[in-house]
């Protein structure tokens, strides 16, 4: 997906990828998100779907295993230059490690009013304890990304 601003900047997006994760997490079961960091170059480097549910670990979020593999291919606990790609707004434990990563920009799809880290609830990028704040870019494919869930949790409650 390739967007274009009023400026004539070009933005090519990889949330086409996060949302294949996304639905993947879905069909197996776990909370339908997915995540994509991607180099300086614009090569994925890894992806991921939640797995919470499946590895017994709550840590196992779509950030935190995209996060860890990038950074095992990389060989560095720090991804400078690197963009991370959600299809939901970061709770604070994934936004703290997309911090400590040294993520260059992270970008997400919906919002999260209940569980958001980085533009709802504690803010994590803002807070004076944060050693490092990415560029962020919310609303690319929110649409579809709350639709995901929207229809995952309803299936959930009407089932």
């Amino acid at each position: 997906m390739t967007l274009s601003d009023k400026g004539g900047m070009t933005f090519s997006s990889h949330m086409a990828a996060a949302l294949a994760e996304a639905r993947a997490a879905g069909a197996r079961g776990e909370v339908p998100v997915g995540a994509v960091v991607v180099s300086p170059l614009g090569e994925v480097v890894s992806a991921a779907g939640n797995r919470t549910r499946e590895l017994s670990d709550p840590t196992a979020h779509a950030e935190v295993l995209a996060l860890r593999a990038a950074c095992a291919a990389a060989g560095s606990e720090r991804l400078p230059g690197h963009v991370l790609y959600v299809t939901l707004e970061p709770c604070p434990m994934c936004a703290a490690a997309i911090s400590a990563a040294r993520i260059a920009r992270l970008v997400f799809g919906a919002a999260d009013p209940k569980s958001g880290g980085v533009l709802q609830g504690p803010l994590i990028f803002g807070h004076p304890q944060c050693h490092h704040v990415p560029e962020v870019i919310d609303g690319i494919a929110a649409g579809e990304s709350a639709a995901l869930l929207r229809d995952f949790f309803g299936l959930r409650r009407d089932g």
